[in-house]
């Protein structure tokens, strides 16, 4: 079980040892010392999740063991990580994938993707293997069932994200995509690397979690922790992260009714308290909570919308939120902006699947919200 206050006692030992452990090296400097010229760089949205291939099967009803069932309609579509990737690049950020692709249909698929929308592909190549793909099986009462497939985005390891070089004002993107199989090597070896005082790192690390953290190991929650990034989530993955971590759940259970403000400020209060981090807490149309560590929670306000589509816009809300903390904007800010973005994309759908707006839709409707 992971014992949060015996992984801040670690820390505290870390940095009494070690004056910074930051894990920031100083530019070399050039062999003449003389120090080269500042070069203008563009904060980017730098993403290690996983990016994979859904093929969306329309069907009346799942058929028993042995049975039939025909498919109404057959739609593939990139997925994973790409949403959160598109989403950040129809801001107008520079955006990169840092994860694996394959080689194979599937893999041409999401390269097609990336060059359409000029999304920069930076991580390895791995060219004997495809990138995988799920079935996901929409069937007429709502449900959805799901099978995986894993391919080249899910066998990484340690190095996988060595060549990842964050720059001053960039955004790295971890999902929990990635937390979850072989490539979670990676991710625990690169935020180790990144070091516990995220104000001596140059750049903004932010976490996404799942709900399924029974999935995740402890080393790698311990070390996230220890990391302090910014972590974004919904309400059913924050209870389940402040109970991984023993965080007080007093009044979270939610209910219907007036309470619920209270109780989703109790949840954003005690888990941010605990994670000593930056904490946004996502609740659709009644917008997010945010709290900054010693801070106050602050809620901001959803946008109200009709939803055409049953998919989660919490990629589109995460993508827009790192676009807007890559521009420099606060966090409460930049959450304002990822809360109309994810409510566009709730009303706009392709094929089922949330649509992420340009930035001019988005930020024409902060401004119609805020008059």
């Amino acid at each position: 079980m992971f014992d949060i206050r015996t992984a801040w006692r670690r820390l505290a030992t870390k940095l009494s040892d070690k004056p910074d452990d930051s894990g920031v090296t100083a530019e070399p400097v050039p062999a003449d010392g003389q120090t080269p010229p500042d070069e203008p760089h563009a904060a980017r949205v730098v993403s290690l999740g996983e990016v994979w291939v859904d093929i969306m099967m329309e069907v009346d009803t799942l058929p028993a063991t042995g049975g039939f069932a025909a498919a109404r309609s057959t739609v593939p579509t990139v997925d994973g990580s790409y949403r959160a990737l598109l989403a950040s690049r129809l801001m107008g950020t520079p955006t990169a994938h840092a994860g694996i692709i394959g080689a194979g249909p599937w893999a041409s698929m999401v390269r097609h993707a990336f060059y359409e929308h000029d999304i920069t592909h930076i991580g390895p190549d791995l060219l004997d293997t495809d990138t995988g793909f799920r079935l996901v099986f929409n069937d007429t009462n709502g449900g959805k069932t799901f099978i995986a497939t894993y391919g080249a985005e899910s066998q990484g390891g340690a190095d996988t994200f060595d060549h990842v070089d964050p720059q001053s004002g960039d955004v790295i993107s971890i999902s929990s995509n990635s937390l979850m199989d072989a490539t979670a090597e990676g991710v625990d070896a690169f935020v180790r690397n990144a070091g516990n005082n995220p104000d001596q790192r140059p750049y903004q690390i932010v976490v996404s979690p799942t709900s399924a953290l029974d999935r995740v190991n402890d080393r790698l929650l311990e070390d996230l922790v220890l990391a302090r990034p910014i972590w974004t989530c919904n309400r059913q993955a924050a209870a389940k992260l402040a109970e991984r971590l023993g965080a007080p759940l007093d009044e979270v259970p939610v209910t219907v009714g007036g309470t619920f403000d209270n109780e989703m400020k109790a949840l954003c209060d005690n888990l941010g308290t605990t994670l000593r981090a930056p904490l946004v807490i996502r609740a659709g149309a009644r917008g997010a909570w945010v709290r900054l560590p010693g801070g106050e929670v602050t809620h901001v306000d959803g946008f109200p919308t009709k939803a055409v589509h049953k998919r989660s816009a919490g990629t589109v809300h995460t993508g827009v939120m790192c676009a807007m903390l890559a521009a420099g904007r606060t966090l409460v800010e930049a959450t304002r902006v990822a809360n109309a973005a994810a409510s566009l994309s709730i009303e706009h759908s392709e094929n089922g699947v949330p649509v992420p707006p340009t930035r001019d839709e988005v930020m024409a409707l902060v401004e119609r919200g805020a008059e």
